[in-house]
């Protein structure tokens, strides 16, 4: 059905394209001075990532705004037709699918986590096409740039699929990357162009109702930043320096350094959830120390350029809240070392995540 709507959706825009077009050299200026703020902003080397979810505008805004990812673009990949259209693709007259590229630096942000966004965008369990976009050009696919893209997303699939998260069994396939194909322009960034038509296709496609049922939604409204009076109240001296004054606690001399337990790490300001214990180990810095956070959507890394060095911060989105930095010496697969201050978190046990509503995090710790 999504080939009507989005032919529809086309001749009602095919005009406002045209009328775009006479003015691209303006607009054109504006897309690459925010590429190129971005590029500056996570200078450094870039790896890609290539998916595809169903419709690629749903799938390449959720990568936008992302700490670490460069530019995302949608386009067509997977089949063997050069040059295809949008027009031939979706009318399934190729063997390309309808798929996003990410480019991200992996100084920064890990194709862990990239990977780890990919999967809630959604249904990896549909092996006919995505909710009511029916056909192989709407199929889901994973293609792997590298023999550690490739290990990284067959160890999540497994992983995903023991969950319990899905009824039915994961079918995505992870197959190697060939060729990509950039879509027309009017496709990218779509939901920032044409917001209604964006937000009404997510939701009368199927596509939101489904990630909600199967993912924790909407944690902006969840977990909340209290004001500055109100944690100077209910956080100690340590805890309030470490988060609202970029303060570092002691190394080898703080609550988390040397914990094993299961359970997660969760933003002591706002609740959020941070970090896993399943991705912790011993970096022997004196820092509680992991590969990788919960869900990088709710991290931020600007760049700290304090006693003459430039590093990579990490603050908690939701709490606006400094967690410590990151650094690119960590183990494989992620390369990366989030070394924290245990005061800027609270540590939730396995046996009380349920009963703090962090239950549906559980299969993360085990």
């Amino acid at each position: 059905m999504k080939n009507t709507i989005h032919q529809f959706i086309f001749f009602l825009t095919i005009s406002f394209t045209m009328i775009l077009a006479s003015c691209s050299e303006a607009k054109n200026g504006s897309v690459k001075e925010k590429d190129n703020d971005l590029e500056e902003k996570f200078k450094g080397p870039v790896e890609l990532a290539t998916f595809a979810g169903g419709c690629f505008w749903c799938i390449e805004a959720p990568f936008e705004n992302v700490a670490g990812v460069v530019s995302v673009v949608s386009g067509y990949t997977g089949g063997k037709e050069k040059n295809p259209t949008y027009a031939d693709v979706s009318a399934g007259k190729t063997s390309h699918k309808e798929a996003v590229q990410v480019t991200y630096n992996p100084e920064v942000i890990s194709y862990s986590e990239i990977i780890d966004i990919f999967w809630q965008q959604f249904d990896p369990t549909d092996a006919g096409g995505s909710f009511y976009d029916r056909g192989s050009q709407y199929e889901s696919a994973i293609f792997f740039h590298n023999s550690t893209q490739k290990k990284v997303a067959e160890d999540s699939k497994k992983k995903l699929d023991k969950s319990g998260i899905f009824k039915k069994p994961i079918v995505t396939p992870i197959v190697k990357f060939d060729t990509f194909y950039e879509a027309e322009e009017y496709h990218q960034d779509y939901y920032k162009k044409n917001p209604e038509e964006y937000y009404a296709y997510r939701k009368g496609s199927g596509r939101d109702a489904f990630i909600a049922e199967h993912w924790p939604s909407k944690p902006e409204e969840k977990y909340t930043r209290p004001s500055k009076a109100e944690l100077k109240k209910t956080l100690n001296e340590l805890q309030y320096e470490v988060t609202m004054n970029n303060a570092t606690e002691i190394s080898f001399s703080n609550l988390y350094n040397e914990n094993k337990e299961k359970g997660i790490y969760v933003c002591i300001v706002s609740g959020a959830p941070l970090f896993s214990s399943s991705d912790k180990y011993e970096s022997y810095s004196g820092w509680p120390s992991f590969t990788k956070p919960i869900d990088a959507r709710l991290i931020d890394k600007p760049t700290d350029r304090e006693y003459g060095m430039i590093r990579v911060e990490v603050r908690s989105k939701l709490g606006d809240s400094h967690l410590g930095h990151v650094f690119f010496d960590g183990p494989k697969p992620t390369n990366l070392r989030y070394c924290m201050n245990s005061a800027a978190m609270r540590f939730v046990a396995k046996d009380n995540m349920e009963t703090e509503g962090y239950g549906q995090y559980l299969w993360l710790v085990d």
